[in-house]
Parts: structure tokens; sequence; C-alpha cells
């Protein structure tokens, strides 16, 4: 019998478009059921009943949540193509470490950017540039976080490039200005069909935002 995938995701979410990432770079077929977060659908409720958030993937109609840990699940089930971890201990345990440093440093350190103003952005936009150099020093000179092949790291990452117009319309900086070989990594990235089609138009963000913000 063929898995039965079914995600439940928003489409403008840097979390949800890991798992798309993740299933695209697994030739995962899915089922996608785009959520309405400010009237959340029966199912959501259902299948997250905890958190009450996106994405959820819902695998032979077993329900995981939150984003690296349903990218970690997707990379045990389907391990037959593309290894997203390497396969030494030491280096899979620095894959974890750098991806929780994306979501408990960078993640944080993005929504200073635009959601505050005054002194406390100009504090957020210095902590956002910090974070992302310490992130461009652990990249290096490699094509990806993890060498040679794209992996775990990248998928936690990569999905922030959607927002970046974002963090440099409101926090009014640029990003390649201040870290140029990590664009470049995002374009390398950009380049592999999984990411292309995966990834929200980053102009389709700034326009949501924007939208919810009454600027338009």
């Amino acid at each position: 019998m063929a898995d039965e995938v079914i995600l439940l995701d928003s489409w403008a979410s840097m979390f949800g478009m890991r798992v798309r990432v993740a299933l695209a770079e697994k030739g995962v077929n899915y089922e996608y059921k785009e959520q309405d977060l400010k009237n959340k659908s029966p199912l959501l409720l259902q299948m997250n009943p905890i958190h009450k958030k996106i994405p959820v993937l819902i695998h032979n109609g077993k329900p995981i949540f939150e984003s690296l840990i349903i990218v970690q699940y997707i990379d045990e089930v389907w391990h037959d193509k593309a290894p997203l971890f390497p396969s030494d201990p030491y280096q899979r345990a620095q894959a974890r470490f750098w991806a929780d440093y994306v979501d408990k440093k960078f993640n944080v350190s993005t929504r200073k950017v635009w959601t505050t103003k005054g002194e406390e952005q100009e504090a957020g936009k210095k902590e956002f540039i910090e974070v992302l150099k310490v992130l461009e020093g652990e990249l290096g000179d490699k094509p990806y976080f993890g060498g040679q092949s794209f992996g775990f790291v990248d998928v936690s990452l990569i999905t922030f490039s959607s927002w970046f117009r974002v963090y440099e319309t409101f926090g009014n900086l640029s990003i390649e200005k201040e870290c140029p070989k990590l664009i470049a990594w995002v374009k390398r990235c950009k380049e592999k069909e999984s990411l292309s089609k995966s990834l929200a138009d980053e102009n389709k963000v700034l326009e949501l935002v924007r939208k919810n913000l009454g600027m338009e």
C-alpha cells in the first residue's frame, strides 16, 4: 500500500517551507492543504491539539509536529534518497546544534527587525546582523553548511530567505552587503529544483506582510 502523506501548512511559513523542501528533496508525493491561521480548520485542531500550529505532517493517519522534528522524521522514513544528515555521529550532532541555533537565535532576531521601531528596532537590527555573521562564519567557504551536499542545516535556514526582503525593507538594510557569502549560498541553493518550487516568492511575502500590517 502506498504511503498517504498530507501536509497542513501555510504558504508563507518558513517553517512549513522546511517540510516542503525536505519532501521535494526526497521526491515524496503528498497532498497539500493550505490552512487559514485566523480560522483554524477542524483537521488542524484534531491533528495538533496541543499547539494548534502548522506545519503538521500526516503520514498514514499519524501526525508529526514541529518543523525540524518533521524534517528529521522525513529523513529517517525516506532514507534511501538525498540524505539530509551525515553518517558521522559528531557531524550529525553539529547539524542539530546549528539548526537549533537558527530556531532559537536567528528566528528570534528576525522578528525584532520588522515588528519593532526606534531604539528597539536598531538593537534588533544589530543582533540580526551579528547572528547572520555567525552563521556565515559557520558556512565559511563550503558550498553548503554540511560540506559538499545540501543538508539539515541548509533546510533549516534557507526558508528564511523568502522573508529576506521583508527584513531588508522594514529594517532598511542590505543582507548581501553585510553577508555576501550567505547570499551566494542562497543563490546556490535556489538553483536546486527542490528549492525553487518549494520556497515562497519574496515579493509575495512582502506584499502579505504589508497587507497584514494595514499598509495597503
